[in-house]
This record gives C-alpha cells, sequence and structure tokens, in this order.
C-alpha cells in the first residue's frame, strides 16, 4: 500500500508543477502582448513572477516556475526578435526564477522574508545581462523618456538592479501574497506539504 500512496504523491507532484509551468509561460506571454517592455524591458512588471508565491504552499512550484519561465522565455525569443542574445533571458532569467522559487519553499514558515527571494535573485540576475540584451537590440532607454543609458555598464546595472528590484517587490508582494494567502485559505498546500513530509 505504501509504494501505491508513494505513486500517487510523486503523480500529484509532476502534475502540480506542469500546472504551474504552463500557468506561468502563458501569464508571461499574455503580459508581454499587452505590457510589451513593462514586461520585459529594463523596468519590469513580470506579472506571472506573482506565481513564485506558490513556492510558499507546495514544493512542485520550484521546477514548476523554473521549467514555465524557460518556456516562457524561449517564446519571447522568437516573439520579441532577440536571437541568440535571447539565450541570456532563458538561462540567467530561468536561474533567477529558479533560485527565488527555492528560497521561497525553504522559507516558507517565514512568508515575508520567504518573498524576498525572487525579488533578491531577480533584481541582481536580471540587470546583469539585460543591458546586453537590450544593447543587442539597439536601445536601452527608460520607458516613456527619452533617457538613455546606453554605454556604461554600471549605470545600466544600478539602474535595472533598482528598477527590477522594484516591479519584481510590487508584484510579489501586492499580486503574489495576496494569491498565497487567498489559496492557504482554501486548503491548499497544506495536504502537499504533509505528502511530501
Amino acid at each position: 500500500m505504501k509504494p501505491r500512496a508513494s505513486s500517487r504523491a510523486r503523480s500529484r507532484y509532476v502534475a502540480q508543477a506542469g500546472l504551474i509551468a504552463a500557468l506561468y509561460a502563458a501569464t508571461t506571454l499574455i503580459a508581454i502582448l499587452f505590457l510589451q517592455t513593462l514586461a520585459w524591458g529594463p523596468v519590469q512588471f513580470r506579472v506571472s513572477e506573482a506565481l513564485c508565491a506558490l513556492a510558499l504552499l507546495t514544493p512542485s512550484a520550484v521546477p514548476g516556475l523554473t521549467i514555465g519561465c524557460v518556456i516562457a522565455n524561449l517564446a519571447a525569443m522568437m516573439i520579441n526578435g532577440t536571437g541568440a542574445l535571447g539565450l541570456l533571458d532563458v538561462a540567467f532569467g530561468s536561474l533567477a526564477t529558479f533560485l527565488g522559487a527555492l528560497w521561497c519553499w525553504r522559507m516558507r514558515r517565514r512568508p515575508v522574508l520567504a518573498l524576498l527571494g525572487p525579488v533578491v535573485a531577480n533584481a541582481l540576475i536580471v540587470p546583469a545581462y539585460l543591458p546586453i540584451l537590450l544593447q543587442g537590440l539597439g536601445y536601452y532607454t527608460v520607458p516613456f523618456t527619452t533617457i538613455s543609458l546606453e554605454g556604461v555598464y554600471i549605470y545600466m546595472y544600478a539602474f535595472g538592479l533598482v528598477a527590477t528590484g522594484i516591479g519584481e517587490a510590487v508584484v510579489v508582494f501586492a499580486l503574489g501574497r495576496p494569491l498565497a494567502a487567498a489559496l492557504r485559505r482554501m486548503g491548499l498546500g497544506d495536504a502537499e506539504e504533509e505528502a511530501r513530509g
């Protein structure tokens, strides 16, 4: 009987990870279509990052969010026409999401501290490669302005660190935290944690 329960728990884990991956990828692509550069440019409000809060509820969110980010960044690479430079986002953007989600799961008993994981990971990692990617496309201006930051990497990184950090914090805390709280009130997450033990 024990192997059957273990198999059922494993199947549930894989199914949840797949659902979270699909949800993350779809939400990212919708945001890119409607928010355009605000979803992937120097100032980022990637709404799908709110789903990192699901790592407060289930460990399946860690691979789910990572796979979803890889899929979304591969699709965005084609939509935005970034070419091979888009692979930077696929590799390092997905790494930031993985590290943030992993931190979130490990620190889940302290939700505010846990949700800082995705904020810090994205704020530190994304601005490190984004200037290279955006300069490859021929621009690096602050959205809705004519302020160009091109040419001096340290300024581009500093601006990206602040802008990406603020955008990530707004999305994770304003959307993700209430989402996780609502799902927890519905009883989601606790049974999964018990099953994984």
